[in-house]
């Protein structure tokens, strides 16, 4: 099990990227450099130890790696969780989006017991069979209110643009952890890479710029159909073009920094425990949150002991179980933990080992079906290449 507090993580990318433009207040730990542009290009579900494997579908990539460094993505594995490790430079006992589906508490009292089950990817209620947006509800500058690296970094006068999909333009999980500067919608790998360098090559050479752009792609296509498989490898061919593209035309005096949110473990039906259908798992569980490889568990008053050793019992080998106060003693959600993190971590929190999944398939039919799964602790879910490319290198 990878040890999630002493190792460079994803909340360092964001700061030495600002760092390197001069932006007070922040360190360049990773050694990016001084440069008057920075790109950060997200792959999702780039991981490392992938990457490794399949270095010769992606010798742009490559290359890079040779010479980058792997970071540890933060825990859960998965990318509404990273992308705001990533947005605001904070790991998620910070900032306190710490899963795919969170419970959370009434904002004005987050000591209270999580009152709903947020999807922090949709901003819906999660499991709803019709669901309901909870932006209004619950505003995400609100759930997530430290400032961004992109809000700091334009407030001290840097250009800043995200280029993501239009739908995520005024999505929720772009207003908590993305916030700061313009918003470029794109369509396709064309428009990514067009808009990323657009807005590198600025009029004045002076004027500092900080781009952050994401592709998502290669993630869907391993979901799907698994990391590793001929979809994926074919896939990540094509984002190495992209990333060989953008790096050939990068302009004078900056950096193109690539990353990843998570890797990626496949799975299948003979890996499977199925939250849903075992009565000892829901017995005195009063909400559940989280997803296929690391579930949060909330259990009803007076229940926590008995749903601590049901869950430990029934799962054995098959995931790490901690009790809220051991797995923030562990780590597993960074050095510090506030209380508002605190009051959306479950009082259990179950982290699947191996290829184990923790599927619901009555609530969650749709991820129950997927091969490929992230979130937990491995090292194949939580090392996460940083490849650094100067312009001209």
């Amino acid at each position: 099990m990878e040890d999630v507090g002493t190792a460079r993580t994803l909340a360092d990318v964001s700061p030495s990227l600002a760092a390197a433009l001069g932006v007070a207040g922040f360190e360049d730990s990773l050694g990016v450099g001084a440069a008057r542009g920075v790109a950060l290009l997200l792959v999702d579900g780039l991981g490392a130890d992938l990457l490794d494997a399949h270095a010769d579908r992606a010798p742009a990539l490559a290359e890079l790696a040779a010479r980058g460094r792997t970071l540890v993505a933060g825990f859960p594995a998965t990318t509404a969780v990273s992308v705001t490790t990533l947005g605001t430079g904070l790991p998620p006992g910070e900032h306190g989006i710490v899963g795919y589906s969170m419970g959370v508490p009434p904002l004005d009292d987050p000591a209270a017991p999580a009152d709903v089950v947020l999807n922090t990817l949709r901003w819906c209620a999660h499991g709803a069979a019709d669901p309901v947006d909870l932006r209004t509800e619950l505003p995400p500058e609100q759930v997530q209110g430290a400032p961004t690296v992109l809000q700091r970094a334009a407030r001290a006068g840097v250009a800043v643009t995200t280029v993501a999909p239009e739908i995520q333009r005024r999505s929720g999980l772009t207003r908590a952890a993305l916030r700061g500067g313009r918003f470029r919608g794109v369509t396709a790998l064309g428009d990514l890479g067009a808009e990323v360098l657009d807005a590198l090559q600025t009029d004045a050479a002076e004027e500092r710029t900080f781009v952050y752009a994401y592709h998502g792609d290669l993630d869907m296509v391993g979901h799907a159909h698994g990391p590793g498989s001929r979809p994926w490898r074919l896939q990540l061919a094509v984002v190495d073009r992209l990333v060989a593209a953008i790096a050939e035309d990068l302009p004078a005096d900056t950096v193109l920094a690539v990353v990843a949110d998570h890797g990626m473990v496949g799975t299948d039906a003979g890996w499977r425990v199925d939250v849903d259908t075992t009565p000892a798992l829901l017995a005195g569980v009063r909400r559940l949150a989280g997803e296929a490889r690391v579930r949060h568990v909330f259990a009803a008053d007076g229940a926590l002991d008995d749903v601590v050793a049901a869950w430990r019992e029934e799962l054995g080998e098959a995931a790490w179980v901690r009790t809220r106060d051991e797995a923030i003693a562990e780590g597993w959600f960074g050095g510090a933990v506030t209380d508002t993190a605190r009051g959306r971590i479950g009082d259990v929190v179950a982290a699947a080992r191996g290829n184990w999944t923790l599927v619901r398939s009555r609530i969650e039919p749709r991820e129950t079906a997927l091969v490929g799964h992230h979130g937990s602790l491995t090292d194949a879910e939580q090392r996460v290449p940083l490849l650094l490319c100067p312009a001209g290198s």
